[in-house]
């Protein structure tokens, strides 16, 4: 099967290294298209940037598409022995930004993506010149799906066994078959989802030791929020969700009107919150709207891009 990142950009998959939340070297997996600003596209929980395989090229007729891996997830690298701290995605979303754009960019993140996005825009808002955030956790009370929950719950050291043993390399068509089943259960459509698609999901998961158990520790570090942010102890979570007033980038918020893991009341209330945003909701469209409504995902990017004359 012919390299996806091949297929896709223009140079293939390049490499960034930057230094991590800790202070340590870390090298991200990345690609890009087209020319003029920058639009960056940043995946959610477990995915990589195959996730956006059908905005990249629609949307590179307009911009300089960036689209990169998270460190942990798909191609970059990921660390095994040090332990993450949380909001380190934030810090290295900043690192990742400022190495890649020369200009404040058009950030268009979906699901936890989102969340890293909104932090940013606080945290830093001269990098963001516009903001998409697509079915975002802003406001989510658990972790959405039953394996979430479990993987939150095991400890790490018996994970990483199982990535060191490569059992989900052994055992390749049955994890290609429950994550197909689990992904057709966000869509609307799932016959779209192809054996293509399936193979490249699931990629990292079976050829890339390392990524199971750095998407359980990214769910168990997920899993202390909530924790925390129920029982009002401290969380980021709520500093997030205290600040999103500050947010002064024009904002476009999508969602999902049949996402059963953040419901679109949710996305009602983070547009009352940040001033200068809009809503749109998105038709028969459950969690992953990049792949189930990625034309009515893509055509609501350009039109707000133009909207508010950024191009």
């Amino acid at each position: 099967m012919k390299d996806w990142w091949q297929a896709t950009f223009p140079q293939g998959r390049q490499s960034l290294i930057i230094t991590d939340a800790k202070g340590y070297p870390v090298q991200i997996a990345y690609g890009e298209k087209g020319t003029g600003k920058p639009l960056v596209l940043l995946h959610g929980m477990g995915s990589w940037s195959y996730n956006w395989r059908h905005s990249i090229a629609p949307l590179s007729k307009y911009f300089r598409v960036i689209c990169f891996d998270a460190k942990g997830y798909g191609f970059s690298e990921k660390p095994w022995l040090r332990r993450e701290q949380n909001g380190h995605q934030i810090i290295e979303f900043e690192r990742i930004i400022q190495a890649l754009c020369d200009e404040p960019a058009v950030i268009v993140a979906e699901s936890l993506g989102g969340l890293v996005a909104l932090a940013l825009a606080q945290k830093n808002p001269q990098l963001i010149a516009r903001l998409v955030v697509v079915n975002t956790p802003i406001f989510t009370e658990r972790l959405p799906h039953w394996a979430m929950l479990l993987l939150a719950q095991i400890p790490l050291e018996i994970i990483q066994t199982i990535d060191t043993l490569r059992l989900a390399y052994l055992l390749a068509p049955l994890v290609r078959e429950v994550m197909a089943i689990e992904r057709r259960g966000v869509l609307f459509d799932p016959s779209i989802l192809t054996q293509e698609d399936v193979y490249w999901l699931t990629y990292p998961f079976i050829e890339l030791p390392g990524t199971l158990v750095k998407v359980a520790e990214e769910l168990q570090i997920a899993a202390r929020e909530i924790e925390n942010w129920q029982v009002n102890q401290p969380n980021m979570l709520s500093q997030i969700q205290n600040n999103l007033d500050a947010i002064n980038c024009p904002t476009l918020i999508l969602w999902g009107d049949q996402d059963s893991w953040f419901p679109v009341s949710h996305g009602k209330k983070l547009h009352q919150y940040i001033p200068n945003s809009r809503l749109q909701i998105l038709d028969n469209c459950c969690h992953d709207a990049s792949t189930g409504s990625s034309e009515v995902l893509n055509k609501s990017i350009v039109e707000f891009l133009q909207d508010t004359n950024f191009f």
